[in-house]
C-alpha cells in the first residue's frame, strides 16, 4: 500500500536519526546506575549496549529492550517492517533469540487516518512473524506526531552473550549491512524518491548474521543504528579499552549514497555524530565527505562484529588501545 499523504513530512527528524545525540545521551545518564532487583544483571547502563540482560539460570538470561521513532519512509506498511525489524535487531545483536514483542505507537487521530495507523501495525506484525516472535498487544498515545516501534523480550545463553566490552586486539572488524541508508532517507523525506534497495535492507531482520555470529564463537559487537558506524565503533573501542581501525575503502555502501552526499542529503544526526567522534578520531587521508558517510545515522542497519562470519566484509580490525578510539585508513 502506497500511502495517501507523506509520513515524513510528520517527522522532525527520520527514523534514528531522530535520536537524542549520543553526548548528550551519555550526560543525561552519567551516574544513573540500574535501580537494583532480584536477578542478576549480567548486562545494563554501563556501556550502552543494545539490551539489558539479567540471568533467569545458568543456562537462561533475559534479554529485554526497546526502540520506536518517527516515519523512515512514506508507506505505513513499509514504516512498520523497518520500525520492528530495528527493535529486533537489539535482542539479536547481543546473540539472543526475540520471543515476545509489543506494539508502541504513538499517533495522531485528528490529522492521520487510523487505516494508516493499521498498515504500520500490519507492517510490524509481518516482521515479527517473520522472527518466530509473537506480537502481542502493547500500548497506544494520541500525540502530535507519529511514532512506532516494540519493546521486546527475548533470550540468550549467557555463555553466548555478544557485548560492547568483550573486544580482544587482533580481531578483525565485520559489517553484515552496507551503510547508506540515512542519506538516502534524507533524501526520501526531501523529494519523495524511493529506494528500495534501502527498504529491503532496514527491513531485513539480522537474525541469521546474529545466529552465524554466536556459531563462529564472536562475543563482542553491536548493531549500526543512529550513531553511524564511527560512533558505534567507538563505543565498542571505549568498552573494550581497545583502539578500532576502520578500511574506509572496504566499508560497503548502498547504490546512490555518494549520490545523495553529493547532492546535500546529510540529516543533522549525522552532522552530530561526526562531530561527537571527531575529538577521539583519527581521521587520516579521509576526507570529509567520506567522514559524513562513516558518521551517516542509519536506521536498522546491520550488525558490527569482531571476528568473521559468512558473506560479511571485513572493514577493519581491533587494535591495542593508542591515542585515537577510531583510526581510519
Amino acid at each position: 500500500m502506497t500511502s495517501p499523504v507523506r509520513l515524513t513530512d510528520y517527522a522532525r527528524g527520520g527514523g534514528c536519526a531522530c535520536k537524542i545525540p549520543p553526548g548528550e545521551l551519555e550526560i543525561m545518564v552519567a551516574g544513573l546506575g540500574p535501580a537494583s532487583g532480584t536477578a542478576e544483571l549480567l548486562v545494563g547502563l554501563e556501556n550502552g549496549d543494545d539490551a539489558a540482560v539479567v540471568r533467569l539460570d545458568e543456562r537462561t538470561g533475559l534479554v529485554s529492550t526497546a526502540d520506536f521513532f518517527t516515519p523512515v519512509v512514506d508507506d505505513a506498511y513499509d514504516w512498520g517492517r523497518i520500525a520492528a525489524a530495528n527493535a529486533l535487531s537489539d535482542v539479536y545483536a547481543m546473540g539472543g533469540t526475540p520471543l515476545v514483542g509489543l506494539n508502541l505507537l504513538c499517533w495522531p487521530r485528528g490529522v492521520l487516518p487510523l487505516e494508516l495507523a493499521r498498515e504500520v501495525l500490519r507492517g510490524g506484525q509481518d516482521v515479527a512473524r517473520e522472527a518466530g516472535c509473537h506480537l502481542a498487544g502493547g500500548h497506544s498515545v494520541d500525540d502530535e506526531g507519529p511514532k512506532y516501534g516494540l519493546a521486546v523480550t527475548g533470550v540468550v545463553r549467557p555463555e553466548e552473550l555478544i557485548t560492547l566490552d568483550a573486544g580482544r586486539a587482533g580481531l578483525p572488524l565485520s559489517l553484515t549491512k552496507p551503510l547508506g541508508v540515512g542519506v538516502l532517507n534524507t533524501r526520501h523525506k526531501a523529494t519523495g524518491e524511493v529506494f528500495g534497495e534501502a527498504v529491503a535492507s532496514m527491513s531485513a531482520l539480522n537474525r541469521d548474521a546474529a545466529r552465524a555470529a554466536v556459531a563462529a564463537g564472536i562475543r563482542c559487537g553491536t548493531d549500526v543504528t543512529g550513531f553511524g558506524l564511527l560512533g558505534h565503533a567507538s563505543k565498542l573501542g571505549r568498552a573494550s579499552g581497545l583502539t578500532v581501525a576502520l578500511d574506509a575503502a572496504r566499508v560497503p555502501y548502498l547504490a546512490g549514497s555518494r549520490e545523495a552526499l553529493r547532492d546535500g542529503y546529510v540529516s543533522g544526526g549525522s552532522r552530530r555524530n561526526l562531530e561527537w567522534v571527531t575529538p577521539w578520531t583519527d581521521f587520516g587521508a579521509i576526507g570529509e565527505d567520506e567522514q559524513l558517510l562513516l558518521a551517516d545515522a542509519q536506521t536498522s542497519g546491520g550488525l558490527l562484529v569482531a571476528g568473521e562470519i559468512p558473506g560479511a566484509p571485513v572493514i577493519g580490525e581491533l587494535l591495542p588501545r593508542g591515542e585515537h578510539l577510531v583510526v581510519l585508513r
